[in-house]
């Protein structure tokens, strides 16, 4: 299994992946109507392509996330400023 030390949690990756799917296959779909001229055609098509290029896509974005390059890296938070007593000592 692979060891993935990015900053985007799996199940992101993963939403990621289906939401673009979604896009391309529309436009597969559309393309495969234009050049096949059968919606039977063209929807074989896309239903087939949906399964290969989620796992392509996802584990292309888990790669990535490998990557430090135009990685910003996180500032880090400030300090609490420390809150005055309001009784005084005795």
């Amino acid at each position: 299994m692979f060891l993935f030390n990015g900053l985007e949690s799996h199940p992101r990756s993963f939403v990621k992946a289906v939401s673009w799917r979604t896009v391309g296959s529309i436009d597969t779909f559309i393309l495969g109507l234009f050049f096949s001229g059968n919606a039977h055609i063209a929807g074989a098509i896309a239903g087939t392509e949906v399964i290969t290029k989620i796992a392509l896509f996802y584990f292309h974005e888990r790669a990535w996330s490998l990557v430090r390059w135009g990685h910003r890296t996180a500032e880090p938070e400030a300090a609490p400023e420390p809150v005055a007593d309001p009784l005084p000592a005795a």
